[in-house]
């Protein structure tokens, strides 16, 4: 698909071209919002016609990677991942990062999210493994071995204190250590320490001793009891999505073990279901994966799962099944997996809202695409839910300089509104938070008129704000805009986010303001709406679940909650209640005749 830039919008595959296309051009009313949004930008599209469903599918991510369009789930900055490479065409091989892979017979392992958690690797393996890091040519006449020797961190091959065959089990035994072999290690180790002891080189022995204590640490770190396929090669796969990316998080067992795990982000997911981003992540991931597990554990159940299968099956040379636990040890794993998931996208948005030049950036891009008269360093939002118009809530959230000012937070229970009606609820909330703020300016204005002879402590309430944003459309900004108008507060700034189309409107302008999906000042108003709205879902659902709890007893006047626990030890039961006599529910401490006679009335 693409726009009239020429601009691919999207790529996409299909086993029945017509019926995919037609799927695009029907009633825009009956698509989801992000194809509505495509459709609107469309004015071409272009198709390539393969021999298999499996080249479709290789086709469509080479062409994914290669475009990154807007509206498809991808893999954040795939073509810089880093690798370990080992060159085992060399003498005298070295482990270093790389970003290309090529069929030139070297060991390859990875991919990495980052460049950190790549070399956190190489540190590990560092310490455990003494291979050379030098890169100078390797004659073996040098006349003295540098530091590393010295700190048993290298076997000094430059000098001939270790012949070719000997680095090469080393660099052996770091090859069977990133395949998660530690078992194979240690009995190597543990053999040459016994023949070291044997000789009387005991300070060999202890050197040897230590290393096998380290890579024994490591192994049990990264112990994990997996009761099915026992030794074999596994992926776990889990994510949790955000406003505009979302995080996959995946753990790597080898043998049985937790040999590694590493995080990637997908961006364009807006709109996306779990299930096709997690299908996109699978096909993007294992296209430039080195190793290919015969199992891989997912959260969801993901799109053309069969045609996926077989492709891995051909990239790996051998089975592969992709499955969904449900229950067992595989699924307390899995729990772990997207815990991991859901807590580094909190962790990262905790970084982004801690990195002050980001959120500078932020404010200044809304003062500027909002035409604010300030730069808005308090920012209020308003959110309303509801159940079919049952316990309805609102919540305002708070944001100073670019971040949470919970203290300021405050819910409203709706009152006057019954049924399901946002916007007269969003008045009244409005109305009640905006009128101790009308009544404070008119404090200020007498308390400047007399001199300042009076002092008045104004609360959070009486602060203005410098942007008021709404949870909604131009409905709800415009039932806003009354309550402000009604109050004398029409100076304040007001604006509301559309979740549809994540588009800004402002009072008084028809067209909507689009800011760009990679702007800090969108991705600031998101996790404020966000915020708002899960302020305004946790009151809610204290609210049902308190309403839950209530029973036919709460609606006799003159019951509390004392005599209703009196009246459950006594009987038992609400049934036990309804069965018995008018005289022995009247014998209940607290209770009279008439009250037993209206409870059973009720009941």
């Amino acid at each position: 698909m693409k726009d009239a830039r020429n601009e691919v919008l999207y790529v996409g595959k299909a086993s029945v071209l017509r019926n995919r296309l037609r799927s695009y051009f029907g009633s825009p009313s009956g698509q989801p919002p992000k194809i509505r949004r495509m459709m609107s930008r469309m004015t071409d599209f272009e198709f390539i016609v393969t021999d298999t469903e499996a080249e479709a599918l290789i086709l469509e991510n080479t062409l994914i990677k290669r475009y990154k369009p807007h509206f498809n789930a991808r893999l954040k900055d795939d073509k810089t991942y880093p690798y370990l490479k080992i060159d085992l065409t060399e003498e005298f091989p070295r482990v270093y990062i790389t970003r290309q892979v090529g069929n030139d017979g070297a060991r390859y392992f990875g991919p990495f999210a980052t460049a950190s958690s790549v070399r956190k690797t190489m540190d590990l393996i560092k310490k455990l493994f003494p291979y050379r890091s030098c890169t100078k040519t390797i004659t073996g006449r040098d006349p003295r071995p540098c530091l590393e020797y010295y700190i048993h961190r290298c076997v000094a091959p430059c000098s001939g204190l270790a012949t070719q065959d000997e680095y090469a089990r080393v660099i052996q035994q770091v090859i069977m250590f990133m395949e998660g072999n530690t078992e194979a290690v240690t009995r190597e180790l543990k053999k040459k320490m016994e023949e070291a002891a044997e000789e009387l080189e005991f300070e060999r022995a202890a050197v040897l001793r230590d290393q096998i204590k380290g890579i024994d640490q490591v192994a049990e770190e990264q112990q994990v009891k997996v009761e099915s396929n026992p030794g074999g090669d596994m992926d776990f796969i889990g994510l949790c999505q955000g406003a505009n990316e979302t995080w996959v998080e995946i753990f790597f067992i080898r043998r049985g073990k937790l040999i590694g795990r590493d995080h990637f982000f997908m961006e364009g997911t807006q709109d996306d279901s779990p299930d096709v981003v997690l299908g996109q992540f699978v096909r993007q991931f294992y296209q430039t994966a080195l190793v290919i597990p015969s199992v891989v554990y997912i959260q969801h159940p993901i799109e053309d799962q069969e045609l996926v299968r077989g492709w891995l099956r051909e990239r790996r040379g051998g089975a592969v099944r992709l499955i969904c636990p449900q229950r067992g040890q595989q699924k307390k794993l899995m729990d772990v997996v997207v815990e991991n998931a859901v807590q580094g996208l909190a962790q990262h948005r905790i970084k982004w809202l801690n990195n002050s030049d980001v959120l500078q950036q932020a404010m200044s891009e809304l003062e500027e695409e909002l035409s604010l008269p300030a730069l808005p360093l308090r920012m209020e939002c308003y959110d309303v839910s509801h159940v079919q118009g049952s316990n309805l809530v609102g919540s305002m959230v708070v944001f100073q300089d670019g971040r949470p000012k919970t203290s300021h937070y405050r819910r409203f229970q709706i009152k006057s509104v019954e049924g399901v009606d946002d916007y007269a609820s969003m008045q009244e909330m409005l109305r009640r938070r905006f009128k101790r703020l009308a009544d404070a300016r008119a404090q200020k204005q007498d308390i400047a008129a007399s001199d300042g002879e009076e002092h008045k402590d104004f609360s959070a309430w009486d602060i203005e704000p410098d942007l008021v944003i709404i949870d909604g459309g131009k409905g709800h900004l415009s039932a806003a805009l009354e309550v402000l108008l009604e109050l004398g507060l029409d100076d304040i700034p007001l604006s509301s986010l559309a979740k549809e189309n994540e588009l800004l409107f402002v009072p008084h302008t028809s067209e909507p303001i689009e800011l760009p999906r990679n702007s800090q000042g969108l991705y600031l108003v998101q996790r404020i709406r966000d915020e708002a709205h899960r302020f305004a879902i946790t009151y809610h659902r204290n609210l049902r679940s308190k309403s839950s709890l209530k029973s036919s007893i709460d609606m006799v006047t003159g019951i509390g909650p004392k005599r209703k626990r009196m009246l459950l030890r006594r009987f038992g039961s609400i049934q036990g209640i309804k069965d018995a006599p008018v005289d022995d529910i009247a014998a209940v401490p607290g209770l009279t005749r008439s009250l037993a006679i209206r409870l059973k009335q009720t009941l």
